[in-house]
């Protein structure tokens, strides 16, 4: 098959001309080829492999051009990067690769394309198109992954268990490939993943959460996280979801299936958002449910607590994970806490007060609190849906006029302490927080308003009750 007008691009025919005066058989593999082949000719990455010295060629290259571009080198990997026209190009010397059975790092040697190809994870990235002056153009498949790619198939090029074994990150690569793309896993090369699970553990944390990340952030990342936890991976970095799964029955009373509800709400919420936080949110907003799962004779099955207790589970997650430990934690720690108490809210009795602590609490992160909650409605009874959206609708709107009036997303007490200090003749200490976090109280629960003067009668009232001098 020819694939000239894939590259037609100059830098192709640069590539092509400094490797014939170099005499190295060169290639350009991988993503970008599977990418051209599926319509995509938008390439931002490209991989060149050839027989020889890879740095030598990014080097050559990128003295060709004027500004000379920057080239990043990997020596101990053999590699280098230089980025023309807002494009990564990544050149390495074909290899082939042995492994040991206690590590995914393999023992490395020069090689030919065929032994780079062999090395691959997918028959779908072991696609190449050649470079060279006899025969440009030309793509080079010898296990047959346009054919895989046409049938949408994910398939490795050798025996799975091998491929799995040497390297496991391949299996959850496979997984996010299969969800990205809406491909199959071959089915003896699924079975494969299944038999070599317990090889996942070697991986390290960082390169797991990657992969995860980038299924989470595919358009239904639902099926990835099936596939992960039919293939027994799942369990062996987020047991706390997988201990979601089953339904339990005693007396008649069933509870609905958490785990499989979650894969629901995160599909849900993907629809509406690229905040891959706030999918990470959805994922976990359920997570305390196993651990606070009770069965009530008189009203059935309870799960008192469980944001509460899920939200501390979120820190262990994210440590165990090496996820983010600053803002993006605090943020799914808050959604996860909060994510049943707009519910409480959608009858005609719910207060102000509650309305304003809710606004208070939520702050900045209200509109995608609410997004949870929409995301969290799964039955399939049309009427009941619409009424669930409606609901929350509506509490919304009670929100929004309650912050419109008393302007209580993110206040600040109107009263500082520089203010209490300069009334009262005391200096910082526990009394200025007592009184602050009164005026504060006061002000969510609607007994003064949230303004200066209210808030200084207010306080000064408080100093009587605590006996404290005025200055004069």
């Amino acid at each position: 098959m020819d694939l000239t007008q894939a590259i037609q691009a100059p830098i192709f025919k640069q590539l092509s001309k400094i490797a014939s005066e170099k005499k190295q058989r060169t290639f350009v593999i991988g993503g970008f080829v599977r990418d051209y082949l599926l319509g995509n000719t938008e390439a931002k990455d490209i991989d060149i492999v050839t027989e020889g010295s890879g740095i030598e060629l990014a080097t050559i290259l990128a003295e060709t051009y004027k500004p000379r571009p920057k080239v990043s080198y990997f020596k101990r990997f053999g590699t280098a990067m230089v980025n023309i026209k807002n494009c990564d190009i990544e050149f390495v010397g074909a290899r082939k690769e042995s492994y040991t059975p206690d590590s995914r790092k393999p023992f490395v040697e020069n090689g030919t394309i065929e032994d780079d190809q062999k090395r691959r994870d997918f028959t779908i990235n072991a696609l190449a198109i050649s470079l060279n002056e006899d025969d440009y153009g030309m793509l080079i498949d010898p296990f047959n992954g346009l054919n895989d790619l046409n049938n949408k198939i994910i398939r490795t090029p050798l025996d799975s268990d091998i491929t799995y074994s040497d390297d496991p990150l391949r299996m959850i690569r496979a997984i996010r490939f299969a969800t990205r793309l809406g491909f199959q896993i071959e089915e003896k090369s699924f079975e494969a993943i299944r038999r070599n699970a317990v090889r996942f553990d070697i991986l390290s944390k960082e390169r797991v959460a990657d992969e995860f990340n980038k299924i989470m952030m595919t358009p239904q990342p639902g099926i990835g996280l099936k596939l992960l936890f039919e293939a027994g991976l799942l369990e062996r970095f987020l047991p706390e979801l997988t201990d979601l799964q089953g339904i339990e029955e005693i007396e008649g009373q069933k509870h609905k299936d958490n785990f499989f509800h979650t894969l629901e709400v995160v599909d849900n919420i993907s629809q509406t958002t690229d905040n891959l936080w706030l999918r990470w949110a959805a994922l976990l907003h359920d997570i305390g449910k196993a651990r606070t799962k009770r069965f009530d004779k008189k009203i059935g099955w309870t799960f008192h607590s469980h944001e509460f207790v899920g939200s501390k589970m979120v820190v262990t997650i994210f440590k165990r994970l090496k996820l983010p430990l600053g803002d993006s934690l605090k943020y799914v720690q808050k959604l996860v806490q909060y994510s049943s108490r707009p519910i409480s809210l959608i009858t005609d009795d719910a207060t102000d007060s509650a309305l304003r602590r809710l606004l208070f609490d939520s702050g900045d992160d209200m509109e995608d609190l609410f997004l949870l909650c929409k995301a969290d409605i799964t039955t399939k009874n049309e009427k009941k849906q619409a009424q669930f959206k409606k609901n929350f609708e509506y509490v919304e709107r009670k929100i929004k006029e309650v912050e419109e009036k008393d302007k209580i997303r993110n206040f600040q007490p109107p009263i500082s302490g520089n203010d209490i200090m300069n009334t009262f003749e005391i200096l910082e200490g526990k009394q200025i927080g007592i009184i602050k976090e009164a005026i504060k109280e006061a002000i969510l629960e609607g007994v003064i308003k949230n303004e200066y003067k209210n808030s200084f009668d207010y306080m000064l009232e408080l100093g009587k009750k605590l006996n404290l001098k005025q200055k004069n």
